[in-house]
């Protein structure tokens, strides 16, 4: 999918997140003052309100949580894709990202709940960011 839409930046909350993916990161964030884990990028703890955050960079592995196969789509950018998922990935950093899985023949038979996968980064065909997908490992 070389055509994903792009973020509009500047925009505080996830400017961070889409510079490291730019650089090849998936970058989260933890509440330095209750420890949790904070996804999606935001400027506050989400569990105890603190605005004390630190960035960090996952390992970019995890499973399928779950997923799901659009199979028509009427947005111009997805239009010419076919079938193509979309799925929610639990990161084994204790974060859930929703995302697509790419690298399958068939994605209405090829992608399995538990299957190990990495982030990896899809460079788009206009834009700076590229935009983060997961393939089976």
């Amino acid at each position: 999918m070389p055509n994903r839409p792009q973020p509009a930046l500047p925009e505080q909350d996830t400017e961070a997140f889409w510079e490291g993916a730019k650089a090849g990161e998936l970058r989260y964030q933890t509440c330095n003052d209750c420890n949790e884990v904070v996804f999606t990028p935001r400027a506050h703890c989400t569990a105890c309100g603190s605005l004390n955050l630190a960035t960090k960079v996952s390992s970019g592995t995890g499973t399928v949580y779950t997923y799901s196969v659009v199979r028509q789509s009427r947005h111009p950018n997805f239009a010419d894709l076919g079938a193509y998922s979309v799925a929610y990935i639990d990161l084994d950093e204790g974060f859930r990202m929703l995302s697509s899985i790419v690298g399958v023949n068939d994605p209405t038979k090829d992608i399995k709940i538990g299957m190990p996968v990495k982030v990896e980064f899809e460079k788009q065909d206009s834009g700076d960011y590229p935009i983060p997908v997961f393939r089976p490992v």
